[in-house]
């Protein structure tokens, strides 16, 4: 009661009242707006630097197949990882370590041509495609064309699936 009274007495007190509820709502809104858009920002960015590392781990895996170095693999690779082989087997981690290194007694090169990397939420699919060359056997170059995803777990975005076919290499354009 004693705040109509005070309002009856005292009309600015009403217009003081009002506009602070006016300007207590658009602070709020002001304030949602601005958190919404700088998570939406964080999360772009962040988006950004995965992609970054999810394709430079791509081409470190695909280096790897000339230089041995199994180290990328371990990094790279889930515990529970499995892959389809380019002739329909499955592989785990440990058989991808130790192929990786004794990878170079096979192949010359391997580089990674292309990477697309889609997010949806924790999880991520790359899809590229690098170009090898073998020391001997049929044929002696041609390309890995390939579908890995990655997930985020425990803070770490890893590799639990991939799935590989052999390919040729396009045919070269003539120059003109």
């Amino acid at each position: 009661m004693t705040n109509t009274l005070t309002l009856r007495r005292y009309p600015a007190a009403s217009v003081v009242a009002t506009f602070a509820k006016t300007a207590l709502f658009w602070f709020l809104i002001t304030m949602g707006w601005i958190c919404a858009t700088g998570t939406a920002r964080a999360e772009q960015s962040n988006t950004a630097d995965v992609e970054r590392y999810i394709k430079e781990s791509e081409r470190q895996w695909a280096e790897s197949v000339a230089n041995g170095d199994a180290s990328v693999v371990e990094r790279i690779l889930a515990d529970d990882f499995l892959g389809v082989d380019p002739d329909g087997n499955l592989y785990d981690k440990a058989k991808m370590v130790a192929d990786t290194r004794e990878a170079p007694k096979e192949f010359v090169s391997n580089h990674l041509n292309d990477v697309k990397v889609r997010f949806f939420g924790d999880t991520a699919v790359a899809q590229g495609d690098e170009s090898w060359v073998r020391r001997t056997g049929t044929p002696l170059r041609a390309r890995f064309v390939w579908t890995d995803t990655w997930i985020l777990r425990n803070g770490k975005w890893q590799i639990v699936a991939s799935e590989d076919l052999i390919a040729p290499e396009p045919a070269q354009k003539p120059a003109n």
